[in-house]
């Protein structure tokens, strides 16, 4: 089965988050999974060629998940090789206060990328249906209209162009305890710790099921969500990885006709 398939949550699906796998027996063949993600950057390199090319779409790129689940790590390992001129990646963090005095989708609509760009979202307009209901600043009615309208906004962008996929990194929380001791075993990864790290962990459950809620409400057709295996990192980016590049693939993209006989020319 495709990964494509095998991972996205389908629409109105409703998501129970432990049924979905943190780790998968695949993920044991590092050899086979290290082949397969190098082979996924050189496609998505031509791939990233062809979107610039033609100019009649755009990428974007959610992720979601909670501390430690490899957001960065993501970015850095499966993109590593894309032109940079034809990528951007957005971070989302608190809300400024120019931010704050817009409708909660302001930010992540500035942010979105033109036609012939990907555009990743390192956290997203998502956190303001998870940690507003997590920290109770919004109440679950408003979470669940604020799910709506973002629906809403997705179906837009996806009608002129844009082709969406979102993921959350699914982590156990005795993998994020795994990685949070190694970076405080570490001096030089002290930078990456913050006691923010530390305060959201009691509250795992009540993110756990925020997500539920708005994956299960969020997924569409047009903006689909996957659930990926993360405790094991490199598998983690071959199934991203695979998935961008199918999803890329079945654009059925082709490079545009010239504007003039090449064969006229003469140097």
């Amino acid at each position: 089965m495709k990964l494509e398939k095998k991972f996205r949550v389908a629409p109105n699906e409703k998501v129970k988050l432990d049924k979905w796998p943190t780790l998968v027996k695949e993920a044991k063949d590092k050899k086979s999974t290290a082949k397969s993600l190098e082979e996924n950057r050189g496609r998505l390199y031509e791939l990233q060629e062809l979107l610039i090319a033609e100019q009649k779409r755009a990428v974007l790129i959610v992720l979601q998940g909670m501390d430690t689940s490899g957001k960065d790590g993501t970015i850095r390992h499966i993109f590593t090789g894309v032109n940079p001129q034809g990528c951007t990646v957005t971070s989302f963090k608190v809300p400024t206060p120019l931010e704050l005095r817009h409708d909660f989708l302001w930010r992540a609509h500035s942010a979105v990328p033109p036609r012939g760009m990907i555009g990743i979202f390192n956290r997203s307009h998502y956190e303001d249906v998870l940690v507003t209901r997590v920290h109770k600043t919004i109440d679950v009615k408003e979470a669940h209209r604020r799910c709506a309208e973002i629906v809403e906004f997705e179906q837009m962008l996806a009608e002129n162009g844009t082709v969406i996929m979102k993921f959350f990194l699914h982590i156990s929380r005795d993998e994020q305890t795994r990685r949070l001791e190694a970076r405080l075993a570490d001096p030089d990864r002290h930078w990456k710790v913050s006691n923010a790290d530390f305060a959201e962990r009691p509250l795992w459950p009540a993110y756990m099921e925020a997500y539920e809620d708005a994956i299960s409400r969020t997924s569409r057709k047009f903006a689909p969500w996957y659930v990926i295996p993360s405790d094991d990192k490199t598998y983690r980016n071959v199934a991203i990885s695979e998935i961008v590049v199918d999803t890329m693939r079945s654009l059925k993209m082709h490079y545009p006709r010239p504007t003039f006989d090449p064969s006229l020319i003469k140097l």
